[in-house]
Protein backbone atom coordinates (compact mmCIF):
# COMPACT_ATOMS: atom_id res chain seq x y z
CA UNK A 1 0.00 0.00 0.00
CA UNK A 2 1.34 3.26 -1.25
CA UNK A 3 1.57 5.85 1.73
CA UNK A 4 0.26 9.69 1.34
CA UNK A 5 0.72 11.17 4.41
CA UNK A 6 4.70 11.14 6.64
CA UNK A 7 5.21 12.29 9.86
CA UNK A 8 8.18 14.89 10.97
CA UNK A 9 9.59 16.57 13.88
CA UNK A 10 10.70 19.74 13.57
CA UNK A 11 14.41 20.63 14.75
CA UNK A 12 13.13 24.00 16.12
CA UNK A 13 9.41 24.54 16.07
CA UNK A 14 6.48 26.69 15.67
CA UNK A 15 5.80 28.92 17.82
CA UNK A 16 2.72 30.44 17.68
CA UNK A 17 1.55 34.21 18.74
CA UNK A 18 0.16 32.48 22.39
CA UNK A 19 3.39 30.78 23.07
CA UNK A 20 2.69 27.19 21.98
CA UNK A 21 5.70 25.70 20.48
CA UNK A 22 4.86 23.06 17.89
CA UNK A 23 6.99 20.44 16.17
CA UNK A 24 5.09 17.36 15.38
CA UNK A 25 3.66 17.58 12.09
CA UNK A 26 2.54 15.50 8.79
CA UNK A 27 3.65 16.55 5.00
CA UNK A 28 1.70 14.80 2.26
CA UNK A 29 3.04 13.92 -1.45
CA UNK A 30 2.52 16.54 -3.05
CA UNK A 31 0.05 16.59 -6.69
CA UNK A 32 1.55 17.94 -10.09
CA UNK A 33 -1.17 20.65 -8.71
CA UNK A 34 0.40 21.42 -5.74
CA UNK A 35 3.40 22.16 -7.99
CA UNK A 36 1.82 24.21 -10.73
CA UNK A 37 -1.15 26.09 -8.95
CA UNK A 38 1.51 28.35 -6.70
CA UNK A 39 3.84 30.01 -10.07
CA UNK A 40 0.08 31.94 -10.49
CA UNK A 41 0.39 33.24 -7.07
CA UNK A 42 0.83 37.05 -7.23
CA UNK A 43 3.16 36.33 -4.65
CA UNK A 44 5.23 33.86 -6.44
CA UNK A 45 5.30 36.15 -9.50
CA UNK A 46 7.21 38.73 -8.14
CA UNK A 47 9.58 36.72 -5.99
CA UNK A 48 9.99 33.06 -7.02
CA UNK A 49 11.89 32.34 -4.00
CA UNK A 50 7.76 32.54 -1.84
CA UNK A 51 7.01 29.15 -4.28
CA UNK A 52 8.59 27.13 -1.18
CA UNK A 53 6.16 28.97 1.22
CA UNK A 54 3.22 28.34 -0.45
CA UNK A 55 4.05 24.64 -1.50
CA UNK A 56 5.10 23.76 1.93
CA UNK A 57 1.26 25.19 2.93
CA UNK A 58 -0.79 23.39 0.37
CA UNK A 59 0.97 19.67 1.69
CA UNK A 60 1.73 19.92 5.42
CA UNK A 61 -1.72 18.69 6.79
CA UNK A 62 -0.94 19.10 10.09
CA UNK A 63 1.50 20.72 12.39
CA UNK A 64 1.20 20.27 15.93
CA UNK A 65 -2.53 21.76 17.33
CA UNK A 66 -2.95 24.77 15.34
CA UNK A 67 -6.04 24.45 13.02
CA UNK A 68 -5.50 25.30 10.33
CA UNK A 69 -1.83 26.05 8.25
CA UNK A 70 -1.60 28.61 5.87
CA UNK A 71 1.46 30.61 4.48
CA UNK A 72 1.85 32.87 6.95
CA UNK A 73 2.60 29.71 9.57
CA UNK A 74 5.09 28.84 7.27
CA UNK A 75 6.79 32.63 6.88
CA UNK A 76 6.82 32.10 10.45
CA UNK A 77 9.36 29.02 10.96
CA UNK A 78 12.69 29.27 12.10
CA UNK A 79 15.55 29.20 9.25
CA UNK A 80 16.20 26.16 10.33
CA UNK A 81 13.22 24.66 9.89
CA UNK A 82 12.33 25.87 6.61
CA UNK A 83 15.48 24.01 5.46
CA UNK A 84 14.23 21.09 7.11
CA UNK A 85 10.67 20.83 5.46
CA UNK A 86 12.48 21.26 2.33
CA UNK A 87 14.21 18.61 2.29
CA UNK A 88 11.42 16.30 3.54
CA UNK A 89 9.73 17.28 0.68
CA UNK A 90 12.36 16.57 -1.46
CA UNK A 91 13.04 12.91 0.33
CA UNK A 92 8.92 11.99 0.46
CA UNK A 93 8.40 13.23 -3.45
CA UNK A 94 11.14 11.56 -4.86
CA UNK A 95 10.60 8.53 -6.55
CA UNK A 96 10.76 5.58 -5.18
CA UNK A 97 12.28 7.24 -1.81
CA UNK A 98 14.77 5.35 -0.05
CA UNK A 99 14.10 2.43 2.08
CA UNK A 100 16.20 -0.21 3.76
CA UNK A 101 15.78 -3.59 4.90
CA UNK A 102 16.63 -4.30 8.59
CA UNK A 103 16.40 -7.03 10.77
CA UNK A 104 15.72 -7.21 14.20
CA UNK A 105 18.98 -8.96 16.18
CA UNK A 106 16.31 -10.16 19.00
CA UNK A 107 13.37 -11.69 17.25
CA UNK A 108 15.35 -11.65 13.65
CA UNK A 109 11.97 -10.13 11.97
CA UNK A 110 12.33 -7.98 8.80
CA UNK A 111 11.13 -5.07 8.10
CA UNK A 112 11.58 -1.97 6.42
CA UNK A 113 12.89 1.82 7.39
CA UNK A 114 13.59 5.22 5.98
CA UNK A 115 16.88 6.19 6.80
CA UNK A 116 17.40 9.15 8.64
CA UNK A 117 19.81 11.99 7.69
CA UNK A 118 22.70 12.56 9.65
CA UNK A 119 22.01 15.43 12.28
CA UNK A 120 17.93 14.50 11.99
CA UNK A 121 18.36 12.61 15.03
CA UNK A 122 18.90 15.47 17.37
CA UNK A 123 15.54 16.75 16.24
CA UNK A 124 13.75 14.47 18.71
CA UNK A 125 13.28 15.32 22.27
Amino acid sequence: MLSTEFPFTLPQGYLDPDGTLHREGTMRLATAYDEIAPLRDPRVQSNPGYLVIILLARVITQLGELSSLNPKVIEGLFSADLVYLQDFYQRINQVGHPRLLVSCPHCQGEFEVEPVPAGELLATP
